[in-house]
């Protein structure tokens, strides 16, 4: 082996099939599974985030999963710099990574680089944090679209975090985040890689989303957003605003009947699904293949574990 290690990645939408792809290709492969994905970093949130089950856990080795609490806060640069650890120990170790999940920016950064390091203005962020509060994030949405639109249209509206650190970045330094990754212009290529987009028919991908999300209900998503409730964690942390379990909480609350629920989740995963197929579309390097064709997938990473040489 080289150096520079060699990675598989396998990114899609949601419920397209990743997990079951990924097991398939690590047990044949040898490989240990990397996650990629925002929400399965959380302890305690393993129905709403879809997290693999323990038996599938027991088949493949997997890492980047329950690292923090669902209160503590985790970001990109923070995952990156895990994530490169353990890449880095896998390869030691004669183990070529699997990289699995669906959140665009974590794969981005991991494969092409972080913008620099851009100082934290607490004094600014609390002012910000301030007007969220009074004004709403609709406000700050709209703050954004004037001051850095590149970035806004890439970003979901309700997305706190990352408004509140492009606002930051703008009123702390003059100059847009969306232009300082620009100049940076994600340089960094740490690794040789084969990358994977799994892809489905429009029509079947929603029918998995819809059949997953009235799965998730049966095996007790209520159960466990009342599990996290009454531990303590409160309904505003962003890890509880993510899809099925904000809508969880507000049925809890009175806010909603069950029904109007399951159907708001299924709506919004399908919201989400396709702004997955439009952020990978713009990643370099994919190849997009059939979710359901295992064999056409197995046949492409051999032959390129074999072109690199491990």
């Amino acid at each position: 082996m080289t150096d520079k290690p060699f990675v598989v990645v396998i990114a899609g939408p949601t419920a397209v099939g990743k997990t079951e792809t990924a097991l398939t290709v690590a047990e044949k492969f040898g490989m240990e599974i990397v996650n990629a994905d925002s929400m399965q970093v959380y302890r305690y949130m393993n129905i709403g985030t879809a997290k693999p089950n323990k038996e599938e856990q027991r088949r493949v080795r997997h890492h980047l999963i329950d690292v923090v609490n669902p209160d503590e806060h985790f970001d990109a640069g923070m995952y990156k710099k895990l994530a490169d650890a353990t890449i880095q120990d896998l390869w030691n170790r004669g183990v070529v990574p699997l990289i699995v999940g669906g959140t665009g920016l974590y794969i981005r950064v991991l494969m092409r680089g972080i913008c620099g390091q851009i100082p934290r203005n607490e004094s600014v962020l609390k002012k910000l944090k301030e007007k969220l509060k009074q004004r709403g994030i609709s406000e700050l949405y709209g703050e954004l679209t004037e001051v850095d639109p590149l970035l806004a249209r890439r970003i979901h509206h309700h997305d706190r975090q990352r408004i509140l650190r492009a606002l930051e970045v703008y009123h702390s330094t003059g100059k847009p985040l969306s232009q300082w990754q620009e100049e940076h212009r994600f340089s960094d290529r740490p690794y040789r890689s084969l990358k994977i987009f799994l892809t489905r028919d429009r029509k079947e991908l929603y029918e998995r989303i819809n059949n997953r999300t009235e799965k998730m209900f049966r095996c007790g998503l209520v159960e466990e957003v009342q599990m996290l409730l009454e531990m303590g964690y409160s309904p505003e942390l962003k890890s509880m605003q993510a899809l099925g379990y904000k809508e969880t909480v507000a049925y809890l609350h009175g806010h909603m009947s069950l029904d109007d629920a399951i159907r708001t989740v299924k709506k919004e995963t399908r919201r989400y699904a396709k702004r997955q197929f439009t952020w990978f579309r713009k990643e370099p390097g994919f190849r997009w293949l059939e979710a359901s064709n295992t064999e056409k997938i197995l046949n492409l990473v051999d032959g390129e574990l074999q072109n690199a040489g491990v």
